[in-house]
């Protein structure tokens, strides 16, 4: 018997290693507390570390490549290490100001395509690679980048601030494709001019600064239902959210799609009254945006397709990555 679309959703999201694999999150940030560090505005659960600096936050954040985007496209590897640094920074409402990298080779063939990658990166976004360190003589090939950014103080967004009655607002870049080699990878800026890449990164700073969202990030490896899961985390709270308002591709399963890591791709957190100017905002950038759900009270993330309701998870009982909020 074919499962209905919302238990397919479901068992895909839950079986996803871009979910599960986060698990382990917890088990790194649990050794390095940053409670004690006064200066340290924000940390654990978010897309970027928000550190004091005068007017400002400075933001941090990284990224290592996994292996087997390596061996499956070491050139989209390099361009991927860009895109989802200079993505952390917008998710925070930042602006990037350089990255560094630690490039570790075996293969000069491999070499050379992340490099390449990387180039066209830092062309298309305009965030210079200024440094960093590269082991020519390794038994293996690795590629990990750092980024900084930096962020008024009046307008960090956070993931750990989604409030109960807010809406939930997935906006994402529609026009692309899944290469070949990465399924689940969907490239939406390959290709786009540079300063519509640009504009889709600014629009999230504009909401930061116009105050329109409580909180927000970047749609990444757990797909957009397993990112905004790691929101609720993080936040404390709950919501429902109805698949069938997802934006999607023309000709894409949504079950695939949930999955999806988005080239350019939101998830937000805000009052009633914003959703359509954000949304509209990014309609302008060339981006879809929709209306999915609500923040909850509680501990439930809930899917539904109008008819049946499925907890997606219970943070009461299970994890995503185990971060919960971190007041200070």
């Amino acid at each position: 018997m074919a499962l209905s679309l919302l238990r397919e959703v479901h068992a895909a999201v839950r079986g996803f290693p871009g979910v599960t694999r986060k698990n382990a999150i917890s088990g790194v940030t649990g050794m390095f507390p940053t409670a004690g560090f006064p200066h340290i505005y924000a940390a654990e659960g978010e897309d970027a570390a928000a550190i004091d600096f005068g007017d400002d936050y400075l933001l941090f954040a990284a990224d290592g490549i996994m292996e087997s985007l390596i061996r499956a496209s070491p050139y989209y590897a390099g361009y991927f290490a860009v895109l989802v640094n200079v993505n952390d920074i917008a998710a925070m409402g930042g602006r990037p100001l350089g990255m560094t990298d630690v490039l570790s080779v075996h293969d000069p063939a491999v070499r050379d395509a992340i490099l390449k990658g990387m180039k066209e990166g830092v062309r298309q976004f305009g965030v210079p690679l200024v440094g960093g360190h590269t082991h020519p003589d390794a038994r293996y090939d690795a590629l990990d980048v750092s980024v900084t950014g930096r962020v008024p103080k009046d307008a960090v967004l956070l993931s750990s601030t989604a409030t109960p009655g807010d809406d939930i607002v997935f906006v994402s870049d529609l026009v692309g494709k899944f290469p070949d080699e990465i399924p689940f990878a969907f490239i939406s800026t390959e290709g786009k001019p540079d300063e519509t890449v640009r504009l889709q990164l600014e629009i999230v700073a504009e909401i930061a600064e116009a105050h329109l969202a409580h909180s927000c990030k970047d749609i990444s490896n757990p797909g957009n239902l397993g990112t905004l899961g790691m929101m609720l985390e993080c936040s404390g709270v709950g919501a429902t959210v109805d698949i069938t308002r997802i934006p999607a591709p023309d000709g894409v399963e949504l079950s695939r799609w949930v999955l999806a890591y988005q080239g350019s791709g939101f998830v937000f957190a805000c009052p009633p009254s914003n959703s359509e100017r954000i949304i509209g905002m990014f309609s302008e950038a060339g981006c879809t945006g929709a209306v999915v759900g609500k923040v909850e009270e509680g501990d439930e993330y809930r899917i539904t397709d109008g008819q049946e309701t499925m907890v997606l998870f219970d943070f009461s009982k299970e994890a995503i990555t185990g971060i919960r909020p971190v007041r200070r």
